[in-house]
């Protein structure tokens, strides 16, 4: 057995000493799948109406908790040739979660499972895995150069369920061994998986089965960490007694045990065993209101590494653990309820004073910014939403739509020159639904207008139920509002503005969107050079944290003054903000340029979203029959050069 230097050293914690020479943290190996939960709660699995998809797998799961608390993981696992498979990768690369060790399989599809919440005891699921991708993991899949990078190799039960993944599984221990790395389990027990359950019944979490006991003792000896619920110890030790069970394994390892007491926390064993659980290391659990179990473990796996591999000590790790799977269990779905390290941080720097977590808005609305993805340094984006603008040279919705193909035929051709940049659009649903289909799946920054044109006080497109229009939209769209207010607007004006903008940001929270604001005082006010601000701060006022402002250019003798009051205001209130896009208000090309090489400057600005001056002359003359198609794309994409090129990189 190969003992690891630090199981004798006085913390008996993993040290941090190789972390400067490792490339990861920690390889997770394992399932790999996606999780299809029901949106309805407190109803059978067969009554739930619709679902939403999330990635899931349990070492997929602990390598994304594990990330978003800045361990470097990475995953070895297969996915199929599919858009499953395609939609795991993608959203690990977002989590920071290396895929250089994801194979895809032609051969196989993709890991499915259907979850739901039918009560606080009951989380039907059904796993669709007959000869899934993930479970293909061979010894050929387990490269010897990438164990040697790493600092821990994260093993589940699951894995050792058959001949070719226990191979694998066992040659990743091996040369875990070999490099000095840590060899840890989740023992990940569902019987289902097994072959000891019905094949729908993916619930049961408990069947004692002699063969499946000595396939996890003969393990042992090859682990430093292992960890599990008090079921999972059963099957482990073969008996239904949890201390039976680890004086049972100690006689077969030298493994640290961390034992999850579900709500009571989590106790740690080194060593000799004692007589009862309270005599090991316990840490106590959060009180909170368990909502939804499923993923819980991953969450605590996922901290527990990160505290472990941080060199902070059991105890402390523990309760990095204890308040991850805290989180998991006070929302919905796995992966995209565990928090990041700035929430993780606060939690336990402050606590919470509500029961139920996700009833607690500052620690949600945390948990939501700290957790986006994507990264957009910068925002380039050619703006034609516009409508009633639109409709003044055609009542024709098919003679609008064709030119807003135009549009996007121009915007594209100008973001092949210019691959690597931050390139969007900003387009209409109404009009310009043709051309968003032409732009999705390209890589770009797309936002799309909720605001009737004009309205004010403000009233959304798209049907009585904004939640239900939004429901529709694709995640990758960001939602656009403009709202034509003043900080002076009458009282009855202005209550009726706040009633829809925190609908709005309800609504967009729900469908998981990004929250575009554009702030434009109404033509017929006076705007100082606080005017802006002030707007801002009301919105902020009202809880709202919108992930982009777009907003005019201050007036020149402004400028300094107005970009450094925005900087301090979304400073203070949030700084997740992604940052300011300039508009242009359909103003002359030279005063848009100079505009956005000054605004360069600023850091909050992120860069632009410019349309009339960037197609105006076009549209007239293409409407008006004086240029053809190619003639308005050439004119169209030459403004958008000069605007591009009056950014600086």
């Amino acid at each position: 057995m190969y003992i690891l230097p630090w199981r004798n050293n006085e913390s008996k914690i993993p040290p941090v000493r190789d972390a400067m020479t490792k490339d990861f943290d920690i390889i997770t190996i394992g399932r790999a799948g996606v999780d299809l939960y029901g949106d309805q709660t407190g109803t059978r699995l067969e009554d739930m109406g619709s679902f939403s998809k999330y990635i899931g797998g349990s070492p997929t799961n602990t390598a994304i908790g594990a990330a978003r608390l800045g361990t470097r993981a990475a995953l070895i696992s297969r996915v199929g040739d599919d858009a499953m498979g395609r939609f795991i990768r993608e959203e690990l690369d977002r989590e920071g979660v290396d895929v250089s060790a994801l194979h895809t399989d032609a051969e196989a599809l993709t890991a499915l499972v259907l979850l739901g919440i039918r009560d606080k005891t009951q989380f039907p699921l059904i796993f669709y895995r007959e000869n899934c991708a993930d479970m293909r993991i061979s010894e050929a899949d387990i490269e010897e150069a990438m164990i040697a990078r790493t600092r821990a190799v994260v093993t589940s039960g699951t894995h050792f369920s058959t001949p070719t993944t226990k191979a694998a599984s066992l040659r990743a221990l091996a040369l875990a061994a070999k490099h000095g790395a840590q060899r840890w389990i989740d023992l990940d027990y569902r019987p289902v998986l097994w072959g000891l359950a019905g094949k729908g019944d993916g619930e049961t979490r408990f069947i004692a089965d002699e063969s499946v006991t000595a396939h996890l003792q003969e393990i042992m000896p090859h682990l430093d960490v292992v960890v599990g619920t008090e079921e999972e110890i059963h099957i482990a030790g073969g008996s239904t007694d949890t201390i039976t069970c680890l004086k049972t394994l100690r006689k077969v390892t030298d493994a640290v045990f961390v034992v999850k007491l579900g709500p009571m926390g989590c106790a740690v064993f080194e060593g000799v065993i004692p007589d009862q659980i309270e005599d090991g290391l316990v840490v106590e659990g959060f009180p909170v209101e368990v909502f939804n179990v499923l993923g819980a473990g991953d969450a605590f796996m996922g901290g527990l590494l990160t505290g472990a591999l941080d060199g902070r000590g059991w105890a402390e790790a523990c309760r990095f653990a204890n308040a991850c799977g805290a989180f998991a269990v006070s929302r919905h779905a796995c992966a995209p309820s565990y928090p990041s390290r700035e929430e993780l941080e606060h939690f336990l720097a402050n606590g919470s004073a509500h029961f139920r977590l996700r009833e607690d808005a500052a620690l949600e609305q945390l948990h939501r910014n700290s957790t986006r993805h994507g990264e957009w340094p910068e925002v380039l984006a050619f703006a034609f939403d516009h409508r009633s603008q639109l409709e003044v040279f055609s009542d024709d919705p098919a003679r609008i739509s064709a030119f807003k193909e135009l549009c996007v035929e121009a915007m594209l051709a100008v973001a092949q020159r210019h691959a690597g940049r931050g390139l969007g659009l900003l387009c209409d649903h109404r009009f310009g639904q043709d051309a968003l289909d032409r732009a999705e799946g390209q890589g770009l920054w797309i936002a799309a207008p909720i605001e009737f044109p004009g309205s004010r006080p403000l009233r959304f497109e798209g049907g009585p139920s904004l939640a239900t229009t939004l429901r529709s939209w694709p995640r990758t769209q960001a939602v656009k509002c403009l709202c034509f207010m003043h900080p002076d607007d009458p009282a009855e004006l202005w209550e009726d503005q706040r009633a829809k903008l925190i609908e709005l940001n309800a609504a967009t929270r729900a469908n998981g969107l990004e929250l575009l604001v554009e702030i434009i005082p109404p033509a017929d006010s006076e705007a100082g050079p606080d005017t802006i601000t002030r707007a801002m701060r009301m919105i902020y006022g009202l809880g709202i944290t919108p992930d982009w402002w777009k907003l005019p250019a201050p007036d020149g003798a402004d400028w300094d003054a107005a970009w450094a009051s925005w900087a301090e205001l979304i400073a203070d209130q949030d700084p997740h903000c992604r940052g300011v896009l300039l508009l242009g208000l359909s103003a002359p090309m030279a005063e848009v340029k100079d505009a956005v090489t000054r605004a360069a400057a600023q850091p909050l600005c992120k860069g632009f979203a410019v349309g009339r001056t960037i197609f105006g002359r076009a549209a007239t003359a293409w409407f008006a029959g004086d240029m053809n198609d190619d003639q308005a794309v050439a004119a169209m994409a030459a403004n958008y050069e000069e605007l591009i090129a009056a950014w600086p990189r």
